[in-house]
């Protein structure tokens, strides 16, 4: 027999791409998923292959070290049947000199991008040809991959879906900003894994590093240290909340990580700015999607940053209700983290599931500004000692807050009042544009004695304030929504819950503040020395707050935090009420003109009515959304946008993509910022 000669191949890369849910990665790269069969046609000259006079082998190898003992490299030979444990590669059909062959890796393979070898051997003649390259991703399908999830619109959700919603706001006014996550766009799959191989662990020991990639847990780890750069490892964000971001990007601007994940790539890994905790929690999201773990972004409201890990949250005010920061522990008013789905083989049965991972810096853990995995089910059932980082999270969702009223003489009064942290924990619903409310996963119900199990064995006691009934009672009230540019009402609703007369004075102020909790200068203020409470009776007292006064201090957050002080004078006890006001954008209006089909002109037209009773100057759109537009589209508009005048713009783009899409568009100008709109558009395909 002449030697067998290889003459050309095909990786199939479009029918594995849609057996293997990647084919919006593009047909010019194989991308698959680990545990699951790959067909690939080799043509050879000259004669067919024959069985039992030629032998086949393939190698796969990944990284700079490939070694067999560290399941970077596999050396396989062609069988009737698939091997159970390892690499296989079975013939399937055979077609004159054309053969058909089904590769099929491990369940438990390292992810990445691999080279591909095949051997031919006649006799004792052999040759070896390179093949290509192909990528390699966790298997959110298979049952025995880590990542495996039983639910396929969960699956279609959390791994597939290319944008999303992510909740901010306040937890009295709830909100949401669309995202573009784009985990398969262009070059995002190679920049993903760029940034495996920047990370110190990498650096330090690269066959260990990229040994321990078939590991979701170890994997998530790297990626949330990797999104930020505190460890000058040289990752993807910095973090910025002083409200000065001219050198950069302002952290509300952004609509989609793609354009970030680009910015690090080309700046050779400089860090991007600048981003804050929905930054970095979408990007990371974008990065876990890409390799093929299911991942979603959260937010928690009123969330604990717990410093000294006491699991009580302190906060001074004076007798004019201006905040004393006295310790480093801070409320935010949301922060949002991701939650992968993995199993926990590393811990004893019953914490798999959803994983807490936290990228945005905060604390150091191992030595390191990264936060994870944290199981749920641990942060539910307060077992604090398990990996990684549980107390940080339990803390975020189940701190008690006091305030403490320092008065003049510098005494200190504990107040009545303890605000509840951690609520309304909030995620994207699966397959709608609806808020999931996840609490529930996090905790046990308020007061319920699960609860209490919980924190004996977080061996911290659950604060009594809030069960104080009697007495005065004091709430914060919004009339209706507060729009940027208008005045507004904020009401101070007192309840005297006791069957004698009170005399109280009451402090009410307003500032403006940002997301995590520091304030700004006084934008309305209120102090009535003789306020007089019938038995059983309610008052309610107005603070009107004005556009000229808070205009210039809103921060890009648009929050006003307001506090009232309620002290009693014969006993000397004072209630605290605090909340915070988000100040409503102007909506922005998409229409999409055309028929929406693949590879066929579309536009979009995009409209904004200016609240404000001063000119926009400096105005630019911004639009992208996967599988629709390529990349971002820009639009700065030459004249200023008058006072209460309407803007409209037109953009058009050609899809690439069928399907679901979601277009997503971003407003900027001198004095309205960080304006979101989006519209959902289903792109019929093209016809064959």
């Amino acid at each position: 027999f002449a030697d067998l000669v290889l003459e050309t191949w095909d990786l199939q890369c479009d029918r594995n791409g849609r057996e293997h849910r990647t084919a919006e990665m593009g047909c010019q790269q194989l991308v698959v998923r680990r545990g699951q069969p790959f067909t690939i046609t080799l043509c050879f000259s000259g004669r067919g292959y024959e069985e039992g006079v030629d032998k086949l082998s393939f190698n796969v190898e990944t990284g700079p070290c490939p070694i067999e003992t560290s399941g970077t490299r596999s050396h396989f030979a062609v069988t009737d049947f698939p091997e159970e444990s390892g690499w296989s590669a079975v013939v399937q059909q055979q077609d004159g000199n054309s053969l058909s062959v089904s590769l099929c890796s491990p369940t438990s393979a390292c992810i990445g991008r691999y080279s591909l070898t095949l051997e031919t051997s006649t006799g004792y003649q052999g040759t070896s040809c390179h093949i290509g390259h192909f990528f390699l991703l966790f298997n959110a399908w298979h049952p025995e991959d880590t990542v495996f999830l039983r639910d396929e619109d969960e699956r279609g959700e959390y791994v597939l879906s290319q944008q999303g919603l992510i909740y901010q706001g306040t937890c009295d006014y709830i909100t949401s900003t669309p995202w573009n996550f784009g985990q398969f766009e262009d070059h995002i799959l190679s920049i993903c894994l760029n940034l495996l191989d920047t990370n110190p662990k990498f650096l330090r020991d690269q066959n260990r590093d990229c040994s321990r990639r078939n590991d979701p847990v170890y994997i998530g780890r790297v990626v949330s240290a990797m999104v930020n750069c505190n460890d000058e490892d040289r990752g993807v964000l910095a973090g910025r909340w002083d409200n000065h971001y001219e050198d950069g990007m302002s952290p509300m601007a952004w609509i989609g990580s793609v354009d970030i994940l680009k910015r690090w790539k080309e700046f050779g890994c400089q860090p991007v700015k600048y981003g804050q905790c929905w930054v970095f929690a979408a990007v990371a999201c974008t990065v876990l999607r890409c390799l093929g773990i299911p991942s979603r972004v959260v937010t928690n409201y009123n969330s604990a940053h717990d410093t000294n890990g006491n699991l009580v949250i302190d906060r001074y005010l004076s007798e004019t209700g201006e905040q004393e920061q006295r310790s480093k522990d801070m409320i935010w008013n949301f922060h949002c983290w991701v939650e992968s789905w993995m199993a926990r083989p590393d811990l004893a049965p019953g914490y798999d599931g959803w994983q807490a991972l936290d990228p945005t810096p905060q604390e150091k853990s191992e030595g390191v500004f990264c936060c994870g995995p944290a199981p749920v089910k641990a942060i539910k059932e307060g077992d604090l000692q398990l990996k990684y980082d549980i107390p940080f999270v339990f803390a975020e969702v189940n701190a008690d807050v006091v305030y403490w009223v320092v008065q003049r003489d510098g005494s200190q009064k504990k107040s009545t009042h303890s605000s509840v942290v951690g609520k309304n924990i909030s995620t994207k619903s699966v397959g709608k544009d609806s808020r999931e409310d996840i609490t529930h996963t996090y905790k046990y119900p308020e007061g319920s004695e699960k609860e209490r199990e919980v924190f004996v064995k977080a061996e911290h006691e659950k604060s009594s304030l809030r069960q104080e009934d009697e007495g005065l009672h004091l709430k914060i009230k919004l009339s209706e929504g507060a729009n940027n540019g208008c005045d507004f009402d904020v009401f101070a609703v007192i309840n005297n819950n006791t069957d004698t007369e009170r005399v109280c004075r009451l402090m009410l102020c307003a500032r403006t503040t940002s997301y995590n909790g520091t304030v700004g200068p006084q934008c309305g203020m209120k102090d009535l020395l003789n306020v007089t409470l019938a038995p059983r009776a309610e008052n309610s007292v107005p603070l009107r707050i004005l556009y000229e006064k808070y205009g210039e201090s809103l921060t890009q957050d648009n929050l006003i935090k307001v506090v009232a002080l309620l002290t009693e004078y014969r006993t000397g006890d004072v209630v605290v009420a605090v909340r915070d006001v988000y100040i409503q954008n102007p909506e922005i209006k998409i229409r999409i003109l055309g028929e929406p089909m693949q590879n066929r002109k579309l536009v979009a037209e995009i409209s904004l009515v200016n609240p404000l009773a001063a000119p926009l100057n400096n105005c630019v759109f911004v639009m992208e959304g996967a599988g629709l537009t390529n990349g971002q589209q820009t639009k700065e508009l030459e004249e200023p946008v008058e006072p209460h005048a309407e803007t409209k713009v037109r953009l058009d783009f050609v899809p690439r993509q069928s399907g679901l899409r979601k277009l997503v568009v971003d407003f900027e100008s001198d004095k309205l910022t960080g304006v979101k709109g989006h519209r959902n558009v289903i792109i019929a395909p093209q016809p064959k």
